[in-house]
């Protein structure tokens, strides 16, 4: 059966209609779609944009905590060889660290977090430097004072002592000046061959020195001898085959004569004979009476 052309006309505008309201439709939804993908891709890149600018921030940080650590270690000094050498070893990891860190994505976070670690086992080593330097600077200032202490107590110990040898020598000086023999009422008497005293140089045969040694506790004991010098009257000492040397306060003298008595502390008078003098001749006559220790007395006797 022949289609009408008037109705095939109509049919194929009515086709052509659907067809493009079809495509329209297609459109619409490629439109929608195309704009759908444009949104998810604009939040996958703004939350991208945001990640990565989250971890250079973090990188930047991490840098900044680095440098301040790195001055922090520059800062810190010692008086101690081996801390000293220790400290240069973390310098050097700092330092090297930090430039490992410059060549590293803010993107590779497993580095990052390697690098995190390492600045906190780094900020440990450096409080455990700093407890061990104050702990040793107490220790020193500790020492120190305890030396101060000990050179002050070894000063006036040794000031103590000092004072106190100055004092045994005081006193053992007192005792030795106490403890010395001393003697009284010397005089010399020259006789004739009558054996009476007389005081012309022509009839002496002999003198005789008297003396009293006087009493003294804490004076040496025992057996003592006293020596005798008679002078002429010019200065020359009387000599005969009984004479002798002595020595008294360093010094070798010659003795006229001389007696050994027994010293007991107490009061001993006490004579001593002066013998073959020869002819002598008019003045003044000395007498002087020593012991080992020095002088007893001086006493003259004038002849005419």
């Amino acid at each position: 059966m022949t289609e009408d052309p008037l109705e095939r006309i109509e049919r194929e505008e009515r086709e052509k209609k659907n067809r493009n309201g079809g495509l329209k439709t297609a459109t619409i939804v490629l439109a929608v779609a195309a704009l759908a993908l444009a949104g998810a891709l604009a939040w996958i890149w703004s939350q991208k944009s945001g990640l990565v600018k989250e971890l250079e921030d973090e990188k930047t940080e991490l840098t900044q905590q680095l440098l301040s650590l790195q001055s922090d270690f520059e800062n810190l000094n010692s008086d101690y060889e081996s801390i000293n050498s220790q400290l240069d070893t973390s310098r050097e990891q700092v330092a090297l660290l930090i430039d490992q860190l410059s060549k590293t994505e803010a993107t590779n976070r497993a580095k990052i977090r390697q690098y995190e670690k390492e600045l906190g086992t780094l900020r440990s080593i450096m409080r455990g430097y700093i407890v061990q330097i104050d702990s040793l600077n107490t220790l020193n200032k500790q020492l120190t004072a305890d030396a101060a202490a000990a050179r002050r107590e070894a000063a006036e110990s040794r000031q103590a002592n000092e004072n106190l040898t100055r004092q045994v020598e005081n006193l053992s000086g007192q005792v030795a000046a106490g403890s010395v023999i001393k003697a009284r009422g010397l005089n010399l008497v020259a006789y004739n061959g009558s054996d009476r005293a007389t005081d012309r140089s022509s009839r002496v045969t002999y003198f005789v020195a008297n003396l009293s040694l006087v009493e003294n506790e804490i004076a040496e004991k025992g057996p003592i001898r006293v020596y005798v010098r008679v002078k002429d009257p010019n200065g020359l000492i009387l000599l005969n085959n009984n004479s002798s040397d002595f020595t008294a306060g360093g010094e070798t003298l010659s003795a006229s004569a001389s007696r050994e008595v027994d010293y007991e502390g107490q009061d001993v008078e006490l004579s001593i004979y002066v013998k073959d003098v020869g002819e002598l001749t008019k003045g003044i006559y000395t007498v002087e009476a020593y012991t080992t220790k020095g002088l007893l007395g001086r006493s003259e006797l004038m002849l005419r």
